[in-house]
């Protein structure tokens, strides 16, 4: 009997024991780790920005070592992994932070993006569709930016709701350069050549030229037979971007 009686004490406080919770230095200690996760993160964005890549993904590591629940460590470190050209492990990033909060829309935005341009078109558009039903998503106009860019991408472009997707980010946001700019390219694409003039200088109004833009608009007008304007452009590709690809394109279309 005195036997039984130790081991119900013994199990007594075991239990007892378990239900106390953390000491207070383990609960110090976890706070100390948190706040190293995120200063490490910090720390790999900065290093990021600078392009030392190799001591950004030591931060990253150490960080998600000290708190494996940090979500933005782990979608640094997909950006980071989609930088340096590795997809599968970039990817494993995504979904390492989606595991810990599925919900969260600029995550879901971010890997939908990824996913666009690996060209896994169809589980983009469940990504943004995800966070288009989040009616509490602050920035919509950016994920309907993403959501046009994308359908313009696909094998079979859909350029009816690419446009669609376009004009709502716009009507957002009015002055959203990139989505300007994506329009355009739509334009080139279904030969509305007065439809990208018109979006490239917006763009280029509210946004520094670049060979791809100017190219854009070179383009349509070659083909609205602008001669002025096409001389103009293409004088301006070639002064600051004469080694562009852009400019290589250009030495190939017939003269005005």
């Amino acid at each position: 009997m005195k036997y039984f009686n130790k081991a119900l004490i013994v199990l007594l406080v075991s239990v007892l024991s378990a239900c106390a919770g953390p000491t207070p230095k383990e609960v110090e200690d976890e706070r100390v780790d948190k706040e190293g996760a995120v200063i490490n993160a910090q720390l790999a964005g900065g290093y990021i920005r600078r392009g030392d890549l190799e001591i950004a993904k030591e931060k990253l590591l150490k960080s998600i070592k000290l708190d494996s629940t940090y979500v933005p460590a782990y979608t640094t470190m997909a950006v980071l992994m989609t930088m340096i050209n590795k997809p599968i492990e970039a990817e494993n990033y995504y979904l390492q932070a989606l595991d810990l909060d599925p919900e969260n829309p600029e995550l879901l935005n971010n890997y939908g993006t990824f996913l666009c341009k690996n060209k896994k078109y169809s589980e983009a558009f469940e990504m943004f569709d995800k966070v288009l039903a989040n009616s509490f998503y602050e920035t919509p106009e950016v994920v309907q930016e993403n959501y046009g860019y994308c359908l313009l991408q696909n094998d079979k472009p859909d350029y009816k709701a690419a446009e669609e997707h376009l004009r709502q980010a716009l009507k957002a946001n009015p002055e959203q350069a990139s989505a300007l700019l994506a329009m355009a390219e739509l334009g080139i694409a279904t030969k509305k050549y007065l439809m990208v003039r018109a979006y490239t200088q917006r763009y280029h109004a509210l946004a520094r030229a670049s060979a791809h833009s100017l190219w854009v608009q070179i383009q349509a007008e070659h083909a609205l037979n602008d001669r002025k304007y096409f001389l103009q452009l293409s004088k301006k590709l070639m002064e600051h971007f004469p080694r562009s690809n852009e400019a290589s394109l250009l030495m190939k279309l017939p003269p005005l």
